[in-house]
């Protein structure tokens, strides 16, 4: 073999190993290139991934902000209409009690309330011996219509007429002006058994207390509408 053909032949090896290199890195080349597009693509996956969690997060955040601002407002509006309801019948129960101290200036029609009070008492209470209470200013009213009162419970009850003992110490007097704080008593009875463990309270204030729970839900309901 001369030297022509030696050079030849190394020329083709070389262009075999050349050809076969940039084949070689041509592969390389496109591997690496995938690799990264999927790197990159699992990398654009994960950061979507991590916004739309965060979106999330925040967007929950602002529903139970929501929740809470409403839930305090609902409570604000029903503390509100709580307070005018509370404002209405306080208002109501203040102008009955005003109405109440008018109640005894009719001598007559007060006389013949004190003795159907003490008679709903004694009837209440059955008991053979009552202790009494009144206003100082009735006292001379309510001894005037016991005999009667112990009469007509006695026919009601079937009964013998009870003891009545009409005690010196006596309830409020009616206020001058009226004052929700003062202790005063618009006029009435309280009776009670003579060892105290029964008691019945039948002032004009009681009666009214009972009267306005009573219709409390019918007051309450009204002011809604």
């Amino acid at each position: 073999m001369n030297d022509a053909d030696v050079s030849k032949q190394i020329e083709q090896m070389v262009r075999f190993i050349r050809q076969e290199a940039e084949e070689k890195a041509n592969e390389i080349s496109v591997s690496a290139e995938e690799e990264f597009n999927i790197e990159k693509l699992q990398l654009v996956e994960a950061e979507k991934k991590k916004i739309r969690q965060e979106y999330e997060r925040k967007q929950k955040q602002v529903e139970i902000r929501k929740k809470i601002e409403y839930s305090m407002q609902l409570n604000a509006s029903r503390i509100k209409v709580l307070q005018a309801q509370d404002d209405l019948v306080n208002s109501m129960k203040e102008s009955a009690s005003k109405e109440l101290l008018h109640v005894s200036h009719d001598q007559h029609k007060y006389k013949k309330l004190l003795k159907d009070l003490i008679v709903q008492s004694l009837l209440r209470l059955k008991e053979p011996a009552v202790l009494l209470r009144c206003r100082e200013v009735d006292v001379d009213l309510v001894e005037s219509v016991l005999d009667s009162a112990k009469d007509e419970y006695s026919g009601k009850a079937n009964a013998a007429p009870p003891e009545i003992i009409v005690d010196r110490v006596y309830l409020p007097p009616a206020p001058t002006h009226y004052d929700a704080h003062e202790q005063f008593c618009s006029g009435g009875v309280v009776l009670a058994s003579r060892d105290g463990k029964i008691v019945c309270e039948n002032t004009l204030d009681a009666r009214l207390d009972v009267v306005f729970r009573g219709k409390l839900p019918e007051v309450l309901f009204l002011n809604c509408f």
